[in-house]
């Protein structure tokens, strides 16, 4: 036999090493002993320190070394990762069932995967031709950070898959997703070594693991004892996919850790039982949960249920009872909301629960403290609803001392000092004051929102400043905020004032629908917004509606349908409208067949990169709201690649050898209006960011 050349030596340790590792951090059954593992690495690190051309990217040697980084790059997930409805019940866990069959055949057969709700960091991993190439958060689902280097340190995430011969080849590219933990016992043993070492203790694992993982410095994150779970494939070329349980074998055949409590089931009673069985067993777990996840497991039957908001229709988390815990409540306090709501709300004497600190909790409204009959003074029963929130259940009655002060509903608003009203048969309590100062800054804050007038820049300090100088005394306001009276704000100069009059400039032409959530109605979000922007695409269309015009829109009742009515029938609000108007918001949607027709019509549009002043979610609007059509990739029927900052290699590189015309935001701008667009300029000698190819399928 020829002897084995170098090269060949150090390719033979890394696989043994890989398989190893796996052996003993995924499937807990090592073959081989400690010693034995570490003379492999030893006798790998020897050869690469000497013949260092020998290194390879998913060397075990190159887990840890990267140089810190000054802060985490942005990433855009090709396909978002979506949040899940919440239940809290075994009713509402029905409930959802129910609400899924009614959009499915009667005759359907359903099966369902239960699984662990890890309490962790969610992560996508990203894997080109079996090597890890990117990690990232989850960040608000849409833009993650790149955490990369930080993924690399954690010990059973393969650095190329699969770990060992004889199962499943690697696919040409595939985003698995999990979640990042700290297994309790090792939780436990990091903060008996860091208050040996007279530093602060983590309060819980899942801050210890995301604390960690969120590290600007790779070598931090190699010393904490972290772990992976894989739950999900969020794209993959060249393997098709049926459903979740198969997706989980493929998984684990390609050498990543699944969870071990994970169940099939064809029977929904069966599904319930064990929910509650396995809730029974949380304490005695060596990882932190907060629930299970229950999915709908045929991949075709979750895209005929499809996504509702951000959650798809097809699964459910189903919480675990709220923990609880006693502390005193000092003071009753009261905030006031945008709609003008007096809310009161505990201050606490601060107490660990969950780990983490509790301070203040809700008392959700002044009828619920007077029936629990809760006191200033009291010690009371917290709770975090769903693990989150934090609730006061209830007063310990036989500790009261006779001290205790029974609250009163407030008589005046305590943002204005002005009187507060409470109508016949309501709960709530209003300051009808409409220049509320606090009032004003939350209203601002939801006009400025993303799910509203998408304004970047506005925020709750930014909206304090401007009631607070008497700048903006509604919303309307925000249109007429020059450059100088921003520039004499704290906290602001040139670049920042331009960006934010221009992010206010560019709101002006949002869909009549955000108009519509931005104006706070009460009850009325961005769904219900889009519902009636359906049905009366102008305000000049809707103020002339009815109650009984309402209630026949399915998903309006007659309380909705009577907040619209009165919402728009009050002078204060139809003086705030016409102010809209004349500073020139867009307050109507052309209708089909009515005006010229859309600029835009026919015309397929793929975005890439950052755009200067419109997010991706409004380019999209501004998009399809004049005709066109948007896709995520690039092909011989995409017409033009819209162009921001830093844009994707692939799309890019796509359209080019495509012929495929590009446009900057302004040139998109010029072509919805009829003029000749100038083409985006190339990208600058930096490399864009890397991009996910289009034909891909979406998991949880």
């Amino acid at each position: 036999m020829a002897e084995e050349t170098l090269a060949e030596r150090a390719e033979r340790l890394r696989a043994l090493i890989h398989y190893h590792a796996y052996r003993y951090y995924t499937l807990d059954q090592p073959e081989i002993s400690d010693a034995e593992y570490d003379a492999l690495v030893h006798a790998l690190r020897a050869i690469e320190e000497e013949h260092p051309e020998l290194i390879t990217p998913d060397s075990p040697t190159q887990r840890v070394g990267a140089e810190p980084l000054p802060e985490f790059a942005k990433v855009e997930h090709p396909y978002p990762m979506t949040s899940l409805t919440d239940a809290f019940s075994r009713e509402e866990v029905e409930a959802w069932l129910e609400r899924a069959k009614r959009l499915l055949p009667e005759d359907v057969t359903l099966e369902f995967v239960v699984e662990p709700k890890i309490d962790g960091l969610a992560v996508a991993l990203t894997y080109r031709d079996g090597l890890l190439t990117r990690g990232a958060t989850r960040g608000d689902g849409i833009v993650g950070e790149d955490i990369t280097a930080n993924v690399r340190t954690i010990r059973n995430i393969p650095l190329r898959i699969p770990v060992a011969p004889g199962v499943e080849e690697a696919p040409p590219l595939i985003e698995v997703r999990g979640e990042v933990y700290m297994p309790r016992d090792l939780f436990e043993q990091l903060n008996a070594a860091r208050i040996a070492a007279g530093e602060t203790p983590f309060a819980n694992p899942r801050n210890a693991a995301a604390g960690s993982v969120r590290q600007l410095d790779p070598r931090v994150t190699a010393e904490r004892p972290l772990r992976f779970f894989a739950y999900a494939v969020g794209y993959v070329e060249g393997k098709e996919l049926s459903s979740q349980w198969e997706t989980l074998a493929y998984l684990r055949a390609l050498g990543f850790a699944v969870n071990p409590d994970i169940r099939l089931f064809s029977d929904f009673q069966e599904v319930l039982a064990y929910c509650e069985e396995w809730m029974d067993k949380r304490d005695t777990l060596n990882y932190e949960a907060d629930g299970v996840v229950i999915k709908i497991n045929s991949f075709d039957i979750q895209r005929r249920l499809g996504i509702v908001g951000n959650a798809p229709r097809w699964a459910v988390a189903y919480k675990f009872p709220a923990r609880e815990a006693t502390t005193r409540l000092l003071k009753i306090g009261v905030n006031v909301g945008r709609t003008g709501v007096l809310t009161p709300y505990a201050v606490l004497e601060p107490v660990r629960l969950g780990g983490v600190i509790i301070r203040q909790a809700s008392l959700h409204n002044f009828d619920d403290l007077a029936r629990k009959d809760i006191r200033e003074g009291d010690i009371v029963v917290v709770q975090r609803a769903g693990d989150v929130i934090p609730q006061v259940v209830r007063p310990i009655v036989a500790l009261r001392r006779g001290d205790e002060r029974i609250p009163e509903i407030p008589k005046t608003c305590p943002a204005c000092g002005e009187p507060v009203v409470r109508e016949e048969g309501e709960v709530a309590v209003y300051c009808v004051n409409a220049a509320c100062p606090a009032q004003l800054v939350r209203h601002i804050e939801h006009w400025a929102s993303r799910d509203a007038m998408d304004i970047e820049g506005l925020g709750t300090k930014v909206a304090e400043l401007l009631v607070e100088k008497g700048l903006v005394t509604d919303v309307a306001d925000l249109y007429a905020l020059t450059k100088g009276q921003l520039l004499a704000l704290e906290g602001f100069a040139d670049k920042r004032a331009e960006n934010l009059l221009a992010a206010i400039e560019a709101s002006k032409d949002r869909p009549f629908s955000r108009v519509l959530t931005g104006l706070g109605i009460r009850g009325v979000g961005s769904r219900v917004a889009q519902i009636l922007a359906s049905h009366y695409p102008s305000w000049d269309a809707l103020s002339k509606v009815t109650i009984a015009e309402l209630q026949e829109i399915e998903g309006i009742g007659p309380v909705l349908a009577q907040d619209i009515v009165d919402f728009i029938s009050r002078p204060r609000h139809q003086a705030l409208v016409e102010k809209l108007r004349r500073y020139g918001v867009r307050l109507a949607d052309e209708a089909p067949g009515e005006a010229a027709p859309a600029p835009l019509a026919g015309l397929t549009f793929v975005i890439t990169g950052t755009l200067p002043s419109m997010s991706r979610e409004a380019a999209t609007e501004f998009i399809t709201s004049r005709g066109g059509r948007v896709t995520g990739s690039v092909s011989a029927k995409t017409n033009y690649l819209v162009v921001g900052d830093k844009p994707g290699a692939n799309k890019y590189e796509a359209a080019r050898k495509l012929g495929i015309p590009m446009l900057d935001e302004a040139g998109l701008i010029a072509l919805a209006e009829g003029r000749m667009p100038r083409q985006a300029q190339p990208p600058s000698e930096e490399k864009p960011a890397s991009d996910s190819p289009g034909q891909m399928r979406l998991r949880l």
